[in-house]
């Protein structure tokens, strides 16, 4: 398996890790305590994103770093993204507050729901920072 290779299997599996943990987080429930575990969920798609980052760079993403990603993204890209990012998180927690009275059935929605969003929003960091890695490779051939 080419280097490459081992990088996509490794961030799929990042992914898939963080997707779960997510779901799970979200399953139990917090009545009125729904936004402070939406605030904990984001914290820890930002070590996905961060972490995906390593795995092809080798490298901890400096606040530098990420002004320079933004910038090369265009700024009205990251604001449509962290709009929706931020549309999702809300309406998850509008969703749990709502199920919260459904028990395990509804529970178990809003957990397949969380873990969606954050393998979605996962999958398209991966996919940009699997684009630049393939850039630069292809650059000191």
């Amino acid at each position: 398996m080419s280097n490459l290779g081992k990088k996509r299997l490794e961030v799929v599996l990042a992914i898939a890790s963080y997707s779960v943990g997510s779901g799970t987080a979200s399953a139990a429930p917090t009545p009125g305590g729904e936004i402070p575990k939406q605030i904990l969920l984001t914290v820890s798609d930002i070590f996905m994103y961060t972490n995906i980052w390593k795995i092809y760079f080798q490298e901890d993403l400096s606040s530098k770093e990420l002004v320079e990603i933004l910038t090369d993204l265009g700024l009205v890209t990251v604001a449509a993204t962290g709009t929706a990012y931020i549309v999702g998180k809300v309406n998850t927690a509008i969703l749990k507050e709502i199920t919260n009275w459904t028990g395990p059935l509804g529970w178990g929605l809003t957990a397949a729901v969380a873990g969606s969003l954050s393998g979605l929003f996962g999958i398209a960091w991966a996919i940009y920072c699997d684009r630049i890695y393939s850039q630069r490779e292809l650059q000191s051939f």
